[in-house]
């Protein structure tokens, strides 16, 4: 019998085993679930509530989605960019391997403007998804990408557009370059950064109409479009998402 460690009300805590550095402001975090055969027990799409102590000692809680999937027994990890004045992430940034996080979950979104509903995945239910993400709102796409890759009867198509500041703000390139590579014909992504390199082939700027134009998956009834990012970004996205013609039923923000 598979256990499901998630409580949707009720906080349960689960220890760090591993805290692995990205960058200079992110990390991995790996936590053990109460069994080597347990489960997180948590929809794609979905997002869990983690509650911590800010810098002054106040209770916080805030929404992650894992990279991981039910797959992954045993555990579960988050990617975790720690700004320096994010509530939350001076929690993130003073965890210690052997702390415990309490978490509860799943978190269940309603996006009324869009009136999808909440989002739920089931293998096959669109032929593509175009997919446009902003920093460390990669990790419900992630989690997708991973959920329908790796499973074999799943063959729809995914497009993602992933915007970024610099080359080094780019969370698990690695892991989406690999996928990108071993299904080349089903993911491709394409990355943006508002200050590149000098050598660079990607989008400049922020993420416009004419890239989603370019990169996603044009207007049907069997497609849709995806979005997660800072509010500024997810509000632009938006607009140019209504002026190509994306109905409301053809967009989802996470």
């Amino acid at each position: 019998m598979v256990l499901r460690c998630l409580d949707p009300q009720s906080f349960r805590e689960f220890k760090l085993v591993k805290k692995t550095e990205i960058s200079h402001n992110s990390a991995r975090f790996r936590f053990a679930l109460p069994k080597p055969s347990s489960v997180l027990g948590l929809p794609v799409g979905k997002h869990i509530q983690c509650r911590g102590k800010d810098s002054q000692g106040e209770e916080v809680i805030r929404s992650y989605t894992p990279i991981t999937l039910d797959s992954d027994v045993g555990y579960f990890e988050l990617v975790i960019k720690m700004y320096p004045k994010g509530r939350m992430s001076h929690h993130f940034r003073e965890m210690r391997v052997g702390d415990f996080l309490p978490v509860r979950g799943p978190k269940l979104k309603i996006n009324i403007r869009l009136h999808t509903g909440r989002f739920s995945y089931k293998p096959g239910q669109a032929g593509a998804y175009g997919m446009i993400a902003g920093g460390t709102g990669i990790t419900p796409m992630f989690q997708l990408i991973r959920a329908i890759l790796e499973n074999p009867k799943d063959k729809t198509k995914l497009n993602l557009i992933y915007a970024n500041v610099t080359l080094d703000d780019i969370l698990l390139k690695k892991e989406l370059d690999e996928f990108a590579d071993k299904f080349a014909g089903r993911l491709k992504v394409f990355y943006v950064l508002n200050q590149p390199p000098q050598q660079w082939n990607g989008g400049v700027g922020f993420v416009s109409k004419e890239m989603i134009q370019t990169h996603c998956p044009a207007p049907a009834p069997d497609i849709q479009i995806l979005r997660c990012g800072p509010p500024s970004m997810n509000k632009a996205v938006a607009t140019h998402l209504d002026a190509l013609g994306y109905t409301p039923n053809m967009q989802f923000e996470f």
